[in-house]
């Protein structure tokens, strides 16, 4: 069972039903059990990234993200949910992260001709051999909506960049933890293929 976490930050119904296209049994709960239980572990969200934080402490889920990250539970973060596993973010001074990897979230900064939020399709640079993009090619699009990006602290985690402004760490993978900026669910068959590679990961010699 793969659990995706309810917090109150949205963006849940579309990755439960991509899943679900893929023949997976999903669960979305906020329920720690629940949670500690499950084969595979989903943190989704859009919004505010203080306001995302205030939920986990609220539902008494930050607690919980960290011991299933730490008892090895492949975990994948998805656009906010990618912010949130890093230590801060310009969008809430303050307001600490879920400090699971090390960088910090920037505001994307003012170019000519460019709109913030960066919305719509944009292709990856794919580097150091990411296992969710086994199979999908050099520049594939996928869609991104979001008005702060990562910038990692460690370059080796960051297994895909995107050009929008600055060079955005589009996603990242440490041991038992990934994360992707974009969305993967509303990515057609490239975001479906990534979904389909964490989906695989654990079950390799089964």
């Amino acid at each position: 069972m793969i659990a995706i976490i309810d917090y109150d930050a949205g963006n849940i119904k579309s990755v439960e039903k991509a899943l679900q296209l893929l023949g997976e049994d999903v669960t979305v709960t906020g329920d720690a059990e629940v949670i500690k239980r499950a084969e595979k572990v989903i943190l989704p969200g859009v919004g505010s990234f203080g306001d995302a934080m205030e939920n986990l402490h609220r539902f008494s889920l930050v607690p919980v993200i960290h011991e299933v990250i730490e008892q090895k539970t492949p975990f994948l973060g998805i656009c906010l949910g990618l912010q949130l596993l890093f230590e801060r973010s310009d969008e809430s001074p303050g307001i600490d992260g879920l400090g699971v990897l090390k960088g910090e979230i920037l505001r994307i900064p003012g170019r000519e001709g460019l709109k913030i939020p960066h919305m719509g399709w944009n292709s990856l640079h794919l580097q150091h051999s990411g296992r969710l993009f086994q199979e999908i090619p050099e520049e594939s699009y996928v869609y991104f909506v979001h008005s702060y990006y990562l910038k990692a602290a460690e370059e080796t985690i960051v297994k895909a960049c995107t050009q929008y402004s600055t060079c955005i760490h589009a996603s990242v993978e440490q041991d038992n933890v990934f994360a992707c900026q974009f969305h993967p669910e509303k990515s057609s068959e490239v975001g479906l293929q990534i979904l389909r590679n964490f989906v695989k990961i654990g079950r390799e010699d089964c």
